[in-house]
């Protein structure tokens, strides 16, 4: 195994052993598993090709990893806790042994129903147990997930059947979220319209509300799940088969599918899992994500299980039936290691402290952030309020296409900077590059972030589309990966992800990332929340424009803004001070809580006839709101 990580000495020897010899190093990590056949080699890659395959000629089964070979000590331990929508319903616990009797029935259902090794299924499911057993079932037998956020429009969903050609989609009757409901059959139904390949539907009774059912096509999750048995002999799978497909959002507009293949994929979310969070056996884990996107797939479901973990499953939201939601939740399963959003922590901090004095989150010992930089303010207020400045904040950089952490602090190990991702974990060869395609070395540095080496859990390609990998990831600088995302590496060595280059706004020739406006315009005692973008001027090429969120509508905004500007030129420079500031009641937010900048480009820039699609947003009318009330 590789070394044990437990002080910053640690931690520099770990680092030096794998960035000089990654292969020795990722070998010792993929000892733990349970392989069919060891691999022959540990890694190949070229970059100019965008290229890398990990443990070529090994076979495995992720679901054996991650199920089967904890049996023999921990049949009896809860692998999931569900936590339902309604605080009042009773939260299921499931054992690894019943984790692995319904991972087998829904394999041996979907072979029934005729899907091979390497077919395609589509999931749209709420955060039930039956989204863990469907993405588990289509592992075992060989069969590749596309995990579609429930969250999402028919137009959205009906776009990634087809492009991932899909034939058969697992589904819900409906969703519940917070006091609504959501007709998932029906949205499914309106997709299918337009993706004439799927020939089987199967439609659990989440809600019992006996949706329209079509003959022939569509089936019972129940009533087909009592047909077959709990054994289901796990598919012998190769290192580099596909595992899953899953669609982020691509800048042309079309959603890229990312593909993420077996062997590399598991052992490095295991891996990163149990050395970011220092997880210890026994600590029940709980990350808020859902399913549907890569942190569900990741740090819900394969890092946890592969490890023996005790993994929550949340299907409500943070604030219904109250803003005591998380902490009630966390009282009631004794959760050790909590694992949320900037954007949920922003959204805690306005409700009264009440909500969280009356829990007990004693049990608390490791927090976690992940999605977007944490700005200072929200990093302090979990620091105090959740952790009691008793638990370390790991704050996680990494994305949809690499798969698992990748720049990271480790619990108990690595001294805290509030707002940094601290320190690129073992393995991971961080560049950060100027824009004549050059490498910044030392510290004091901001730039581009690339990777230099491939890693285990790296996407492998877009599905269907090499070259748009290519030319999306490894064109601007050849022989390096592109993050997409701004650095700054500070005199410490340390890490600051800055945000989204095609978020940098360029004023009077000086590059300004939005995240550290943000994180400038949030540090007023006034704001909770705030969004920045450019729009053309006549002098300096772009302004700056920003989208505020206060704890009440300001008396005074023509204070509060010079304030703002104010604190914003103390922290960052005059050059970074707002031109115009809009106060707003919310952000145009999609349900993962990702803030949707295009529109708020568009506003920014005047235009506000064509706002493009907007069936995504968590609260549609928030747009009307900001279109009213743009500052001309």
């Amino acid at each position: 195994m590789a070394h044990v990580i437990k002080t910053q000495e640690d931690y520099l020897a770990v680092y030096k052993q794998s960035i000089e010899n990654p292969e020795t190093f990722w070998a010792g990590v993929a000892e733990g598993f349970t392989w069919k056949k060891k691999w022959d080699k540990v890694v190949e890659w070229n970059f100019n090709e965008a290229e890398a395959k990990w443990f070529t000629g090994g076979k495995l089964n992720i679901t054996e990893n991650c199920i089967d070979r904890h049996l023999a000590t921990k049949a009896n331990q809860t692998a999931l806790i569900w936590e339902p929508n309604k605080p009042t319903d009773e939260a299921r616990k499931i054992t690894y042994q019943q984790l692995h009797d319904e991972v087998c029935k829904v394999g041996n259902m979907l072979k029934a129903h005729g899907v091979k090794k390497g077919d395609r299924v589509c999931i749209y499911m709420p955060m039930v147990p039956e989204a863990a057993y469907a993405i588990l079932g289509c592992a075992r037998i060989g069969a590749v997930h596309s995990v579609v956020f429930a969250g999402f429009s028919a137009g959205s969903l009906s776009d990634r059947i087809n492009d991932s050609g899909c034939k058969i989609v697992l589904t819900t009757d409906g969703a519940y979220r917070g006091d609504k409901t959501i007709n998932l059959k029906a949205i499914v139904d309106e997709a299918l319209q337009r993706s004439p390949g799927v020939v089987k539907v199967i439609v659990s009774a989440h809600l019992q509300s006996k949706p329209a059912m079509q003959q022939g096509r569509d089936f019972s999750w129940e009533e087909e799940m009592s047909k077959v048995p709990a054994q289901c002999e796990a598919e012998e799978m190769d290192a580099e088969d596909l595992l899953f497909i899953l669609y982020t959002s691509g800048s042309t507009g079309k959603p890229k599918g990312m593909v993420h293949t077996t062997a590399g994929y598991m052992v490095y979310t295991n891996y990163t899992f149990k050395t970011a969070f220092q997880y210890r056996e026994g600590q029940v884990y709980w990350c808020t994500a859902d399913v549907g996107w890569v942190t569900g797939h990741s740090y819900i479901l394969y890092g946890p299980l592969s490890a023996g973990a005790t993994s929550v499953m949340f299907e409500g939201i943070p604030s219904w039936p109250d803003w005591g939601r998380f902490w009630q939740a966390i009282e009631r399963h004794k959760v050790n290691i909590f694992y949320t959003a900037p954007t949920a922590i922003r959204s805690l901090q306005q409700a009264p402290l009440s909500f969280i004095e009356k829990y007990d989150l004693s049990s608390l010992q490791v927090l976690g952030s992940v999605g977007e930089p944490i700005n200072e303010e929200a990093w302090n207020w979990y620091n105090e309020h959740i952790g009691r400045n008793n638990c370390p904040i790991i704050d996680t950089w990494w994305q949809t296409e690499t798969g698992g952490f990748m720049i990271s602090p480790i619990a108990n190990v690595t001294k805290l900077k509030p707002a940094f991702a601290s320190f690129p974990l073992p393995g991971v060869q961080p560049a950060i590059m100027n824009e004549a395609g050059e490498e910044l070395t030392g510290n004091n540095v901001e730039g581009r972030l690339t990777i230099k080496f491939p890693w285990p859990a790296m996407a492998r390609t877009i599905y269907g589309d090499h070259q748009r990998f290519k030319d999306t990831y490894f064109s601007t600088f050849p022989g390096k990966y592109f993050t997409g995302d701004g650095s700054k590496r500070d005199d410490e060595g340390y890490y600051r992800i800055t945000g989204r280059v095609d978020d940098i706004i360029i004023v009077s020739g000086h590059n300004l990332g939005t995240a550290e406006i943000e994180n400038a315009i949030n540090e007023h005692s006034s704001v909770v929340e705030s969004a920045v973008v450019g729009y053309p001027h006549d002098i300096k090429g772009q302004a700056v424009y920003a989208f505020v969120i206060c704890y009440e509508m300001p008396k005074e905004a023509d204070k509060l803004r010079a304030e703002i500007k104010e604190m914003v030129s103390k922290i960052i420079g005059p050059i970074a001070k707002p031109d115009k500031i809009q106060f707003v009641s919310g952000l145009p937010k999609t349900r993962s809580g990702k803030i949707m900048r295009r529109i708020l480009r568009k506003v920014a820039e005047g235009e506000t006839s064509n706002l493009g699609d907007t069936t995504t947003l968590l609260d549609p009318n928030i747009v009307e709101e900001i279109k009213a009330g743009a500052i001309k």
